[in-house]
């Protein structure tokens, strides 16, 4: 994105298995070994294992558009009226349907897509708006709510991987003050691991001072000495840190986890040069090796000035590493079995502006669901001739996080406890959009 570009935004402070289930009764005594180091991508050519794997394993991959893109330029083009912009509409796989000229790729694949055109959430600021959309309602005055990728971490995580449970990449700084990630009320065990200056976490290899087997050797010593010292004891706090050690652990023989150059030549080239494509293979590459949630952040959307110019731009580079991802996820037996997200904070208006830009709009936009659990080809909503209003299936954040998690297998009203306080996933009174459910 071109500095112009750039000046032309709004300026706003914020842009400064069951995995518990993963081996049953029948598969442990074989695969313990391999359950024991989930490092080693490798092993999911094990054919067995990775059946194993795609059956019981769920897995969410968010493209967040951090600044708001236009539904306009992308699920829900209007052209031909006065504030429909230059682009015309397509036809796709599925008929009846049509997307933006601008995704033609994906107007290939439709057919494993679902578009959600009625959202109203009614935040039209990035920081409210981010919050909202991370998190699927507000924080109380006494209350942090965990974010999307905290829940599906506590959920599809497992207590022993050696995987991160959540992961986000975030390279540009255009909204990342915004996105406001907690694990809120759960804690810390289910933040993520941000990588924001490089594609893999700092200090992950050990001292030269220190070889492989020193290593191990004091490992073994300090787990057989905290098993000495836990024995006949029950704390929380002893709990943790035993907790926070392993996962350190496990990070650092992750290592090669994070290695983009691990993935083949042919791969790298597939989902292509930008940044934003090869974070999206790396999403690819955690899922595959058991990580539940990973969100890949691009920004830049927030156009309002050169709004077309700007989507023509981003737009096109979302067709080409979306549909990508979706083709290699299905290939590989992960699509059905991985729920693919397409979202920002909100939306665009319909009205363009005096610098042939839009600006924020949360009252009638749109999102999209692929894979795990949603109804391929399905369009759900609908807004008015112009976008300006939703006239049928209206949702708000709430809608749409509970239907994520029934996609995801998980109970939308299913509570957790903070103190005697039954907190649940969603707001009482919210329910998914059964219609675009399997």
């Amino acid at each position: 994105m071109s500095s112009a570009k750039r000046k032309t935004f709004c300026g706003s402070p914020e842009h400064t298995l069951s995995r518990r289930a993963f081996l049953g009764a029948a598969a442990g005594v074989a695969a313990a070994p391999i359950a024991a180091d989930m490092t080693q991508l490798d092993v999911l050519q094990e054919s067995a294992l990775a059946g194993e794997l795609k059956k019981r394993q769920k897995h969410c991959i968010l493209l967040w558009l951090a600044g708001g893109a236009s539904q306009l330029e992308t699920w829900d083009p209007k052209p031909g009226v006065e504030t429909g912009g230059p682009f015309d509409k397509i036809k796709t796989n599925v008929p009846g349907t049509h997307i933006s000229e601008l995704l033609p790729k994906m107007s290939r694949r439709m057919d494993k897509t679902c578009i959600i055109r009625s959202l109203n959430t009614r935040d039209g600021g990035h920081g409210g708006g981010a919050q909202l959309m991370m998190r699927g309602r507000k924080d109380e005055p006494n209350l942090v709510y965990p974010d999307l990728g905290a829940v599906l971490a506590k959920e599809l995580g497992r207590a022993d991987s050696k995987v991160p449970d959540y992961v986000e990449f975030y390279s540009q700084t255009e909204g990342r003050s915004s996105a406001r990630l907690t694990p809120g009320f759960l804690g810390a065990r289910y933040a993520p691991v941000k990588l924001y200056e490089q594609m893999s976490p700092p200090n992950m290899s050990l001292p030269k001072s220190v070889d492989a087997d020193d290593h191990a050797a004091r490992a073994h010593l300090r787990d057989f000495m905290s098993r000495r010292f836990a024995a006949g004891r029950k704390s929380s706090a002893l709990e943790s840190h035993a907790d926070a050690y392993a996962r350190i652990t496990g990070l650092m023989s992750s290592r090669d986890l994070f290695d983009i150059e691990k993935e083949s030549k042919q791969a790298r080239l597939r989902y292509g040069p930008s940044q934003f494509g090869q974070q999206a293979l790396m999403a690819r590459r955690m899922v595959e090796a058991g990580v539940p949630f990973v969100r890949v952040s691009r920004a830049w959307w927030d156009s309002h000035g050169q709004n077309f110019e700007t989507h023509l731009e981003l737009v096109s580079e979302l067709d080409h590493v979306m549909s990508t991802l979706l083709d290699d996820l299905d290939e590989r037996g992960l699509l059905k079995h991985t729920l693919v997200i397409t979202l920002g904070e909100f939306g665009r208006t319909p009205r363009i502006n005096a610098s042939l830009g839009r600006d924020h709009f949360a009252t009638a936009w749109s999102c999209s669901l692929s894979g795990c659990g949603i109804v391929g080809g399905a369009v759900y909503g609908k807004t008015d001739a112009k976008g300006e209003k939703v006239v049928d299936g209206e949702i708000g954040a709430g809608e749409l996080f509970a239907t994520i998690y029934e996609a995801l297998g998980i109970k939308h009203d299913k509570e957790y406890h903070v103190g005697s306080r039954p907190i649940p996933l969603v707001n009482p009174g919210i329910k998914p959009v059964r219609d675009v459910l399997t």
